[in-house]
């Protein structure tokens, strides 16, 4: 169960960085958010990106090894960043429709998907 729940927190913690990462080029079309100057948007993204942090830690304690978890410091980090980069395609997807996913991008998802075989080959 501990696997399932470091996971599940990566998830909620990926999501909440890629929308204080990237969401704010996509809130400059909303009204309220014109006006908004550097620090202000910076400020809100660090207010998003909290709750990066209030997942994040406990799915690499709940995870860790030397703390119960199922995963090594290595494989908690693949993880991570396979989970970050499928939370920021389907965001890209959904919320930049002038995105597009390319061959080359799919290869190199593809590639990521290997590393994350040959890291978790015993």
């Amino acid at each position: 169960m501990r696997g399932i729940y470091t996971i599940a927190l990566l998830l909620l913690s990926n999501s909440f960085m890629t929308l204080a990462w990237y969401g704010h080029l996509k809130f400059r079309e909303m009204k309220w958010f014109e006006s908004l100057g550097l620090i202000a948007i910076i400020l809100i993204s660090w207010g998003i990106a909290l709750f990066e942090y209030v997942f994040q830690v406990p799915a690499n304690r709940i995870g860790y090894k030397e703390n119960g978890g199922p995963f090594s410091l290595i494989e908690l980090k693949i993880i991570q960043e396979i989970i970050n980069i499928s939370v920021f395609l389907i965001f890209a997807i959904l919320f930049f429709k002038n995105e597009t996913l390319k061959w080359n991008h799919l290869v190199g998802l593809g590639f990521m998907i290997l590393a994350v075989y040959f890291v978790f080959r015993k």
